[in-house]
């Protein structure tokens, strides 16, 4: 466990309402964060926006895999006056998790472990992450993440049961399946084989392949040559996700993270001891997780109440098709305050 996290010295004031600009945090100056795999880190550095009133309370924004603090610009429909993360009603922290590449300290900053970077877990990143809201002065939170956002609630659920009010998880299990592991080992193995770029650029076309479904990729890319003649637009649309991420994200970051998903594997026992209520949402046709599965753990949790959002375009329907969640996820948040 982490030696406790003692803020930084006072900083700037936090940023008024209006301003979204990322700001950056200097934690675990005096007092080191303990990793799980045994390591000590110190000066970890945690890029952030907040949104809103500075507050004791926050509604804290979990990003997925690839994503960054700026919530703003990946889930738009979700930040704004009346929507479900409401800056004049909330205050609304989101922070690039530790070992990302978004600002956040990252692999190749960590002391190395046996020669490699250091095997992090949800529960650092959990930690870390509690630490920021230390140094913002929040006492408590609500989280809302979706994807890899949404096993890190579980992991910041089960880390730091005394801050959290309540939950909301959308299109994730608590634990990855072989499925899940599996893919995510053909990823780590294809960017090992090819380190440069180009085995990054193969992990993301696989994982998008999950990441929607047949359904979705039949209304989205039917076509044949409309972009590069002789090619199908599946082939063209696959090769321009993987440069994009290969643009800008890292791969240490990416085994690193996708690492730290496979191995946060908590126990159905651990899972019955969350005792706050948690809104779980699956996907119908999510491929990566299927909805019977993030239903089943819904239905472990002590308070759990689980919905089903219904989209033809898979996992990523939170981002591209969300429909009623806004509604829900604002109707479950209203019921913290």
């Amino acid at each position: 466990m982490t030696a406790a996290a003692r803020p930084s010295p006072p900083g700037p004031p936090p940023a008024p309402p209006e301003q979204t600009g990322r700001q950056t945090a200097l934690l675990f100056r005096d007092a080191p964060l303990l990793l799980d795999c045994g390591q000590a880190v110190s000066d970890v550095r945690v890029a952030y926006h907040t949104h809103g009133t500075p507050s004791e309370h926050a509604v804290l924004v979990l990003h997925a895999l690839t994503g960054t603090s700026a919530v703003h610009e990946w889930w738009p429909d979700f930040l704004g006056p009346g929507r479900p993360l409401d800056p004049t009603r909330d205050y609304v922290v989101c922070a690039n998790v530790l070992g990302g590449c978004a600002g956040t300290t990252g692999p190749a900053e960590l002391p190395r472990v046996n020669g490699e970077d250091p095997p992090l877990t949800l529960r650092d990143m959990a930690r870390a992450g509690r630490a920021l809201l230390e140094h913002l002065g929040v006492r408590r939170v609500s989280l809302v993440g979706a994807s890899m956002g949404g096993m890190l609630a579980y992991a910041w659920l089960l880390e730091c049961p005394d801050l959290v009010e309540r939950a909301v998880i959308v299109a994730a299990p608590a634990r990855h399946s072989p499925w899940a592991v599996g893919l995510n080992t053909a990823a780590r193995a294809a960017i090992r084989a090819a380190p440069g770029g180009e085995g990054l650029k193969a992990a993301r076309m696989v994982a998008t392949l999950s990441y929607r479904s047949p359904e979705s990729f039949a209304r989205t890319q039917p076509g044949w040559g409309t972009r590069r003649p002789g090619t199908a637009d599946i082939t063209t649309y696959l090769e321009h996700q993987g440069e994009r991420l290969a643009a800008r994200f890292d791969e240490r970051s990416y085994l690193a993270l996708t690492g730290a998903m496979d191995r946060f594997q908590p126990t159905d026992a651990e899972v019955r001891s969350i005792r706050v209520p948690v809104l779980v949402v699956g996907i119908s046709s999510d491929r990566l997780y299927p909805p019977g599965e993030v239903q089943a753990y819904a239905e472990t949790l002590p308070c759990g109440e689980y919905r089903e959002l219904h989209s033809p375009h898979g996992h990523d329907a939170f981002l591209m098709d969300p429909g009623e969640l806004p509604q829900w996820v604002s109707g479950f948040l209203r019921g913290a305050r």
